[in-house]
């Protein structure tokens, strides 16, 4: 291709943090640029935000529908490529499944939808169309996290046996819905879904440890909390997990862990020797052995001889200079934009660059919520994991 990749934007409009979020990651390549948008339910808060961002106003919308119309309708040459949906959870399916319908390729915050239903009408909208959606899972984006992977599916560690995720925030542990629109609709079920904490970031853990592992869960046992009184949906949470080869797996995800920030952590151990990441130092991966001292894998610096092809991709910079979360949101960006620009040039795309998460991805969250808040209020606790 011979030009950027052409972005609309759904939501994401001034003061909402995700959506900047992805316009950070969307431009750090080059490969992209923001060309239309309804930026806010608000007409206010659209234009000014279209405003802000410097888009043609005659390409600033007040509603996503006007927009996707319009924009369909547009020469080739000029057509956006791409819509990324960043509003939240109850406003994802609609966009979605429109955008598609008009031949746009997307891109959508997680969960992918409200409830497991939507979900799969959008898989089978995506298989019908042919297009590609990016669900962007964060974590998966870091180097060393694709380096686990690739360790735990070339044998290095054996086979997986226990799988430790844990997920902890103190954003929430007083009722600061009332202040705070992210946490207004967070803990609000008409908006977010039947799920909270669990929604939001329980699925981020139960992805990361199915990505990594290359394991699916089969069963689960939960329980869920309320621990600020009058809180619509679950703070707080823990579950344990059964893997398809029979592994065994404890997750832990809470929004009211006090003094926490982002504190997501992952341990997997097989029969040789374990891994170890955290998102708070994502630059270091330990490589635990049963018979031998550990290794400390850094992300940059002149690590090939050991690293997979899938980490370097991935990174960015030389050892020693940290990648953190918008580089890994970046790398999803990068590898989306690298599939799209393949596509349109009727080539196929390299593996590396086809690694992002996607429908099924999308899925298995909505599956995941629904099993985790029936298996909590069941008491018999343990829960095929249904799709």
């Amino acid at each position: 291709m011979n030009r950027k990749l052409r972005m609309g934007m759904i939501g994401g409009g001034k003061d909402a943090f995700i959506g900047a979020i992805h316009r950070i990651a969307a431009n750090m390549d080059g490969l992209i640029e923001l060309k239309a948008g309804a930026l806010s339910v608000n007409p206010e808060t659209a234009l000014e935000s279209g405003k802000m961002l410097f888009l043609d106003p005659a390409r600033t919308y007040t509603d996503y529908k006007t927009m996707l119309e319009k924009e369909a309708a547009l020469p080739e040459d000029e057509k956006l490529d791409f819509i990324t949906i960043v509003t939240p959870n109850f406003a994802h399916f609609e966009p979605a499944m429109m955008a598609l319908d008009k031949g746009f390729n997307v891109v959508i915050e997680k969960p992918i939808t409200f409830n497991l239903d939507e979900a799969k009408q959008l898989k089978a909208k995506v298989e019908q169309t042919g297009l590609t959606l990016l669900l962007t899972h964060t974590y998966t984006g870091y180097p060393l996290v694709k380096q686990a992977r690739r360790m735990v599916a070339e044998g290095v560690i054996g086979k997986v046996r226990k799988v430790w995720v844990e997920y902890p925030q103190g954003w929430l542990s007083r009722p600061t819905e009332k202040d705070s629109a992210g946490a207004a609709w967070r803990t609000d079920p008409k908006r977010s879904g039947k799920s909270g904490c669990f929604g939001d970031i329980g699925t981020h853990a139960a992805n990361l440890a199915e990505y990594i592992s290359g394991l699916k869960i089969e069963k689960l046992c939960a329980d869920l909390h309320i621990m600020v009184e009058g809180r619509g949906l679950d703070d707080d949470g823990a579950v344990l997990l059964r893997f398809d080869n029979g592994a065994a797996g404890v997750l832990m995800a809470s929004q009211v862990a006090a003094g926490e920030e982002n504190a997501l952590k992952i341990r997997i151990y097989g029969e040789k020797g374990g891994l170890e990441w955290a998102q708070q130092e994502p630059n270091t991966l330990l490589v635990k052995w049963l018979d031998k001292p550990a290794e400390i894998y850094r992300a940059g610096g002149n690590y090939g001889a050991y690293q997979s092809s899938y980490a370097i991709h991935n990174t960015r910079t030389p050892g020693g200079h940290p990648e953190g979360y918008l580089e890994a949101f970046g790398n999803l960006y990068r590898n989306f934009a690298q599939t799209l620009q393949a596509k349109l040039d009727g080539k196929t795309p390299a593996a590396e660059s086809l690694d992002f998460p996607g429908v099924d991805d999308g899925i298995r969250g909505m599956a995941f919520i629904d099993n985790v808040v029936r298996s909590s209020q069941s008491t018999e606790k343990w829960t095929t994991f249904d799709i």
